[in-house]
């Protein structure tokens, strides 16, 4: 005897399927790791800091640095 077979719900779940498959291609291809987000939080941080570290201060009207 053959197994019975709701077609509406076989459909729905192949769609849901391929959207999965189609987010996780897209997630592959443009997304970036949590890794290599922190790493490029970290570096633009430091590049910050490091350009900050090299500022002059500019001399106020009595001549002490504001």
């Amino acid at each position: 005897m053959a197994e019975i077979v709701n077609l509406r719900a076989r459909r729905k779940a192949a769609e849901r399927d391929a959207r999965r498959r189609k987010g996780d291609e897209n997630a592959a291809k443009h997304g970036r790791t949590k890794a290599e987000r922190d790493l490029e939080q970290a570096r633009a941080e430091k590049a910050r800091a490091d350009l900050d570290a090299h500022r002059r201060e500019t001399p106020g009207p009595d001549g002490e640095p504001e």
